[in-house]
């Protein structure tokens, strides 16, 4: 349980870097970077004090980071820009936790008690309750049907995702074997680096041919220009979401059901708010602190339901 609440600071710090990031150089770009740095620091740790590349369950977790943080996060960051840090992490808190509750009972057969679900929709509700309100009048019809489109993937990809790492650990405790987060979480995002840079390769397959016939100085000047100001968000994204996040995820998921950590993951959206306002301007209202109260109970209560 700790692991999870500590991974809503984190991933609500990598969302708001994110979303600077994706508006500075575009989504699939900022994804891929901050999985490439991910994947160094992780590999880094894993190679050290744990088994690197190695395991029965590589190939389970290299799937999850493919379906999760690959597909799945290339559409969080598709939506980032269409609706905002806030609403993003809204609309995929609400829909992970009870798809990924779902997946699992169908395929693992694990199930909840009549209380951890009863405390689990209360927190969801209570997230709906908090940001919901007034976020679609500062959106186009457009934004809001694609933005919306790309979250129900991402939710959908990280509910199948968590549920594949759940499953992963069965067969490596199965094996003997115990991976601690960050090795898992290497695993995971040597999967989602993998899709991440194709997504990048067809996505800036133009930009990347009129670069090869640009001058070598130009090329340079502007990449130097770019990075400048994008550098520190994806620095803090990579660190805070994909190399901490998922590390305290992969911990948590070794001994819980996906449908608690996903409903815990939810009040993400709450801990977001003090960050938006800082750095988006976004003021939250009376609706986000009465949610924000009922989320926060709902965690209390889960928890407290064991």
């Amino acid at each position: 349980m700790f692991a999870a609440l500590l991974c809503t600071i984190l991933f609500s710090v990598s969302i708001t870097c994110g979303h600077r990031s994706a508006k500075l150089i575009g989504g699939t770009e900022a994804n891929f970077w901050r999985l490439t740095l991910a994947a160094l620091l992780l590999g880094v740790w894993a190679y050290a004090f744990g088994i690197g590349l190695g395991g029965a369950a590589f190939p389970l977790f290299f799937l999850s980071g493919a379906v999760g943080i690959g597909i799945g996060d290339v559409a969080f960051f598709q939506a980032l820009p269409r609706l905002g840090s806030r609403l993003t992490a809204l609309l995929i808190g609400c829909l992970s936790a009870p798809l990924a509750a779902l997946i699992e009972w169908v395929w693992l057969g694990t199930t909840l008690s009549t209380a951890q679900i009863l405390w689990g929709l209360l927190t969801v509700c209570g997230v709906g309750v908090a940001l919901m309100p007034g976020e679609h009048m500062q959106r186009t019809r457009r934004d809001l049907f694609v933005g919306t489109l790309f979250s129900v993937l991402a939710s959908l990809c990280n509910s199948a995702g968590g549920v594949l790492s759940r499953r992963a650990y069965e067969v490596a405790h199965a094996a003997g074997e115990h991976l601690d987060g960050g090795n898992a979480g290497f695993q995971r995002v040597l999967g989602g680096l993998l899709l991440g840079g194709i997504c990048l390769l067809v996505v800036k397959r133009r930009a990347f041919q009129v670069q090869a016939r640009a001058p070598h100085e130009l090329v340079v000047a502007a990449s130097m220009k770019k990075w400048r100001g994008v550098w520190p968000w994806v620095l803090v994204n990579g660190f805070a979401g994909q190399t901490l996040g998922v590390s305290c995820m992969q911990l948590a998921l070794e001994s819980t059901p996906a449908g608690i950590v996903f409903a815990i993951l939810a009040i993400t959206p709450i801990v977001v708010i003090p960050f938006a306002l800082v750095l988006e301007g976004e003021r939250p209202t009376a609706h986000s602190l009465v949610g924000g109260a009922i989320a926060v109970a709902g965690v209390i209560a889960l928890a407290l339901s064991g």
